[in-house]
């Protein structure tokens, strides 16, 4: 897989080189390529911001500044016009470009694990208000698979740690990526279900006067099998009911069914439902 990151601050991507992500690197899973916008500006102050048209604070980013960027990292030539982009649909399809914004759907699970299908991905860390709105709409408008999301319900001061975040989760489910690859199956949200993960623990069984639960000691692994599946529809249950609501009722087994209905769930329909409502 080839990733471009574009950033005006590309020092911030030093920490790729580092753990399991440097190590994928060296064994030719993954290529990065970090890129500076201020590279494809023409002025002497290297700007890529401007007052936002319709007045209001802060600054946005350019588009041309960005399009000369984006244009050679596709190894496109500009369109005149968004008029043309019918011509041009197709080009380098296999690129999918993302870009982190505050406003867009929420990055999931789901979201990462089409990502590390794509064989080329370029990411746009956006600054100050943003980029410019025409941006995505204009390669949309090529044909290309553009995506922004938001990592979150909050503002950061860049898109850096954003894309930190949509690449990690991406690229460690590269095949060979991981060691253990029962390790990502087993792991929050990587289930069909996307059900948040049992605790784990880890030895002594007794830590200064806290013990492991003894299910997990007992060797049983029918018993631990279904200690561990019933600890994460009670955490679901209480800190993303969303997630439960979500569950096809038809693939919960007798024991589920029995759980949730405890927790104060229907589950006699398509999906369960909550006894008393949200």
């Amino acid at each position: 897989m080839r990733i471009d990151i574009v950033s005006v601050f590309p020092e911030y991507f030093n920490v790729l080189d580092l753990s399991l992500l440097g190590k994928a690197q060296d064994k030719g899973l993954v290529e990065f390529g970090i890129h500076n916008l201020r590279d494809w500006t023409h002025d002497v102050h290297h700007s890529v911001d401007d007052t936002p048209v319709g007045g209001g604070a802060g600054m946005v980013m350019k588009p041309e500044v960005w399009a000369q960027c984006l244009d050679d990292l596709l190894g496109i030539e500009p369109l005149e016009s968004i008029e043309q982009a019918d011509a041009a649909t197709g080009r380098d399809s296999s690129a999918v470009l993302v870009f982190p914004n505050p406003s867009a759907p929420t990055f999931t699970q789901k979201d990462a694990t089409e990502l590390s299908h794509a064989k080329h991905l370029i990411f746009g860390c956006g600054r100050y208000e943003g980029y410019d709105g025409r941006l995505p709409a204009y390669y949309a408008a090529q044909g290309y698979d553009v995506r922004e999301y938001s990592i979150g319900d909050y503002v950061l001061n860049g898109g850096e740690v954003a894309v930190s975040v949509m690449v990690e989760a991406t690229t460690r489910l590269i095949d060979g990526f991981m060691g253990n690859h029962a390790s990502i199956e087993e792991e929050s949200y990587t289930g069909s279900e996307g059900l948040l993960e049992h605790r784990q623990y880890t030895k002594p069984a007794t830590w200064r006067g806290m013990s492991v639960p003894e299910v997990l000691l007992s060797g049983h692994h029918a018993n631990i099998d279904r200690f561990r599946r019933d600890e994460e529809l009670r955490r679901t249950s209480a800190l993303r009911p969303d997630i439960i609501e979500a569950l096809d009722c038809s693939r919960l087994d007798k024991k589920d069914r029995k759980l949730l209905t405890e927790l104060g769930w229907i589950v006699n329909g398509d999906h369960p439902r909550s006894k008393i409502g949200r």
